[in-house]
């Protein structure tokens, strides 16, 4: 599929010369223009001359530090990032996830796979829009409920029912803060795109409100299951839902 200049820019981080050249020939025939970077200084340099709209970054970068690049990258750019990596555990994953991934891939990997998690994360950021890839659909209509760890969450009768047929009481902003998370399953979303989607104006980075809200919202979701820990914070970016969301 041959990509044209209003298709995506991807970035991919791969310092493996012959897998870095697995990854933009694939993503190339996806219709993806794709930039690449082998290394912390030819990335940062990418991202401030490309209108890079995703990253794939692989853990493994030479003497980096992957996760600690994640928070670096997610500070000073408010980039969608899949992590690529060896590393396949549980623990890893949920790092991932906490230092800024939107989505993880473990190596050995089927570039299809790579294609379609791009997509998706794309697509969860409303990137694709207009543009979207041919072959990718996206559902219009908007849902009313989401199924999750906790139970189930109904945004037009306004509650939240736990399995054991119990209520949640959530206050006016607890709930439109958990209404934006499950709509955003996996994303990474920043203080201040909380603060403008809730109340439509720019976050002051003083303002430490959206904290609290979220701190309270925690506590009363892992209140019906203590083993419960299904928003991660993202240090110097936001935070993240990582439960199980489904549309019902």
């Amino acid at each position: 599929m041959k990509a044209t200049s209003d298709q995506p820019h991807i970035l991919v981080v791969e310092d493996e010369p012959e897998l870095r050249e697995v990854l933009r020939r694939g993503l190339e025939a996806e219709g993806f223009i794709v930039v690449e970077a082998a290394n912390k200084a030819t990335l940062f340099r990418r991202l401030n001359s490309y209108p890079i709209k995703l990253i794939t970054l692989d853990l493994g970068l030479g003497q980096q530090d992957g996760l600690e690049l994640a928070l670096e990258i997610r500070a000073a750019h408010n980039v969608p990032i899949v992590m690529i990596t060896g590393r396949d555990a549980p623990l890893d994953r949920v790092a991932g996830l906490e230092h800024g991934a939107d989505d993880y891939i473990t190596k050995p990997f089927h570039i299809r796979e790579v294609s379609i998690r791009v997509r998706s994360v794309l697509a969860r950021y409303g990137i694709l829009g207009g543009n979207a890839i041919p072959g990718r659909v996206l559902k219009t209509e908007e849902p009313h409920r989401y199924a999750f760890d906790v139970g189930v969450f109904d945004v037009l009768r306004r509650e939240l029912k736990t399995t054991n047929g119990a209520f949640i009481d959530l206050t006016e902003t607890e709930f439109r803060v958990l209404e934006l998370f499950l709509k955003h399953p996996g994303r990474v979303l920043s203080r201040d795109e909380i603060m403008q989607m809730l109340k439509g104006q720019d976050w002051d980075p003083l303002d430490r409100v959206i904290d609290g809200h979220v701190a309270r919202l925690r506590r009363k979701l892992e209140a019906s299951n203590e083993e419960l820990r299904m928003i991660k914070s993202v240090r110097g970016v936001g935070y993240v839902f990582t439960g199980d969301v489904r549309r019902v």
